[in-house]
């Protein structure tokens, strides 16, 4: 029972007429601590069950199966077997579901967004061969295991709204990886591992803190690559040299006009540039030299797309 249960409690009792106020609330008080209570009792039950005395370890290192119900984990698993998805969200989990070992070889995709997953666990994580979409979206991941790097069919990669600060070293083993979001992160600088990924069509790292684009950017093979709302301040010329990349947004950094590369108007492949938010006036952009050759590369896929 939360805490606005009591004052309707207490509203209860006052319709009583051999209440006064102060005892309809203590009343109502001692009514809530009772109850609160027999849930400490009922936590301490589960845990020795566990086999811990201690209630809070006791509850974390429970099976799925205990805190959700045999019959429905049952149900989830039967699912996943039949077509290749497991999906468990909203569900409060603080750990990756070990219960999935029994599918490593048959899952394609895994969903466990809005749970409260701290860590992947290492040996079972890189054993899902045929995974292709993995999101763990809005957990509390702080890091990643290198033998996540092992899922080599493994095309979308969600994380966003977690607390990463690095990628493994090994994160250019994920060949086939195709899309990447990591927004939301406290990831410091643009990753170089990503620059490994020949496949990589879409990444997200915006609301970041990242607050440079070193020369390394150039060798990028990314179509669009977001980078607002981080604290970008200088970003290299390289950025031009990207051979695929389309898309750029920088919306909501810390760019003066005089740190934009020219050559990102005038010699690049972008034709979606969005910088608003930064601290020039876009009016100012389009006074530079190569916007001309810009706005040509915007209208043309404009027209394509229409």
């Amino acid at each position: 029972m939360t805490s606005q249960g009591v004052p309707a409690r207490a509203e209860a009792l006052g319709a009583h007429p051999r209440f006064s106020r102060g005892s309809q609330e203590r009343l109502a008080l001692a009514q809530l601590q009772k109850q609160q209570n027999l849930v400490v009792c009922f936590s301490f039950f589960l845990a020795t069950r566990a086999g811990s005395q201690n209630p809070g370890i006791g509850w974390r290192y429970q099976s799925l199966g205990d805190r959700m119900g045999n019959s429905a984990l049952r149900a989830h698993v039967e699912t996943a077997q039949k077509t290749g998805v497991f999906q468990l969200k909203d569900r409060g989990l603080t750990e990756f579901p070990s219960d999935l070992q029994k599918l490593t070889s048959n899952l394609r995709t895994i969903d466990l967004s809005n749970n409260k997953i701290e860590s992947l666990p290492p040996l079972l994580i890189g054993k899902f061969t045929l995974l292709k979409s993995l999101s763990l979206n809005n957990n509390k991941l702080n890091i990643l295991p290198d033998e996540l790097c092992n899922l080599k069919k493994l095309d979308t990669l969600s994380l966003n709204n977690n607390h990463l600060r690095e990628l493994p070293s090994t994160f250019g083993q994920l060949s086939a990886l195709k899309t990447l979001s990591l927004s939301g992160n406290q990831l410091g600088a643009l990753p170089p591992q990503l620059c490994s990924l020949r496949h990589l069509d879409v990444v997200d790292l915006s609301k970041n803190q990242i607050r440079s684009i070193p020369d390394i950017v150039g060798e990028l093979q990314v179509i669009e690559l977001n980078l607002n709302q981080n604290q970008i301040s200088q970003i290299s010329v390289k950025i031009s040299c990207c051979p695929r990349l389309k898309v750029l947004r920088l919306e909501e950094n810390c760019l003066e006009l005089s740190m934009l590369p020219q050559s990102i108007l005038s010699d690049s492949q972008i034709c979606l540039l969005a910088v608003e938010g930064n601290l020039f006036e876009i009016k100012k952009l389009r006074e530079l030299e190569g916007y001309d050759k810009y706005m040509e590369r915007f209208t043309a896929t404009k027209k394509k797309f229409a």
